[in-house]
């Protein structure tokens, strides 16, 4: 029991240090509203119970070494994560939405905000290695699968809920959110943000 609790205090901490997920919640929140915040943050939390669950069964672990396999994915995440980037930067310039896959200035809907949330996370390939560095050392190499499938699903599960917390805390501020000069400013920062998260993954060879 206290390896598990020292487990959650462990990823309550890493949960609430800022990455490429919970600053497209957060600016999913401010431009969208709390609708678009809670199918982002819904889209996040499955990806990452995938990037759990392979972990936990294994097969995270044949992903990860197949050097293509991985590289192939991490490509992938640069580019979205490159795109996500350019798109808040224009949605700061412009003073609207920016670019949603391939419709320059069109709203995003319940449907594309969840498709962004996964994919954002679903194409960064230190999730996966998160879990496969991160979990044996908390349950032990020779942990069978419910057991790593818990401790990875409680992950997901507690970054979710900081992700909710994003999205309540914008809510309750509407009214400053509702300036555009704000929400211009959280799509700058959050343009500058996934930009330097993109360059840092394309810079990360290890």
């Amino acid at each position: 029991m206290e390896t598990y609790l020292s487990f959650v205090a462990f990823c309550t901490l890493l949960a609430v240090a800022p990455g490429p997920d919970t600053f497209l919640v957060l600016r999913a929140s401010v431009v969208g509203g709390h609708r678009r915040g809670l199918a982002t943050t819904f889209g996040v939390s499955v990806a990452g119970a995938v990037q759990g669950t392979l972990a936990a069964t294994g097969l995270g672990a044949l992903l990860a070494s197949s050097e293509h396999v991985f590289a192939v994915v991490r490509w992938i995440g640069v580019a979205y994560l490159a795109w996500l980037g350019v798109s808040a930067l224009l949605g700061a310039w412009r003073g609207g939405e920016g670019w949603t896959l391939g419709t320059p200035g069109a709203r995003v809907g319940a449907v594309r905000a969840f498709r962004q949330g996964f994919v954002c996370n679903i194409t960064n390939p230190k999730v996966l290695a998160f879990n496969l560095a991160v979990l044996p050392q908390f349950v032990g190499s020779d942990a069978g699968v419910p057991t790593l499938l818990a401790y990875a699903l409680t992950l997901t599960a507690i970054g979710a809920v900081v992700q909710l917390a994003i999205v309540w805390l914008a809510r309750r501020a509407a009214a400053v959110f509702d300036r555009s000069g704000f929400r211009r400013g959280v799509d700058g920062v959050t343009g500058v943000v996934m930009l330097g998260f993109a360059g840092a993954l394309a810079l990360d060879v290890s």
